[in-house]
């Protein structure tokens, strides 16, 4: 067996543990902080047709990252998320339901 892979399987455990218990060095800034969706500020987009423009103004009026359209009849995923804005529609594309998560 080479010589290096025998230094790396040596080394690769220690630097695992390292990470795990904070082994010192600088961390760098902290990431920033997350952007938090405020539904209260888009109810009143209940009602109106739904649009690439709707969509955009509705993300940029509840202050969350993420968008997610809620066609009629589709499943979707049950994972909360406080960065994501939810828009509902039904058949006639017109907006039933803004919520967070």
């Amino acid at each position: 067996m080479d010589i290096r892979w025998i230094a790396i399987a040596a080394v690769l455990p220690l630097t695992a543990c390292a990470g795990a218990y904070g082994g010192g060095g600088d961390m760098g800034p902290p990431p920033p902080a997350d952007m938090v969706c405020n539904a209260d500020a888009v109810q009143s987009y209940v009602g109106q047709s739904v649009s690439a423009e709707l969509g955009a103004a509705a993300l940029r009026a509840s202050g969350a990252r993420t968008l997610r359209w809620g066609p009629p009849r589709s499943a979707m995923t049950m994972d909360y998320r406080e960065d994501r804005l939810n828009i509902m529609y039904d058949d006639a594309s017109k907006v039933t339901q803004v919520s967070c998560g």
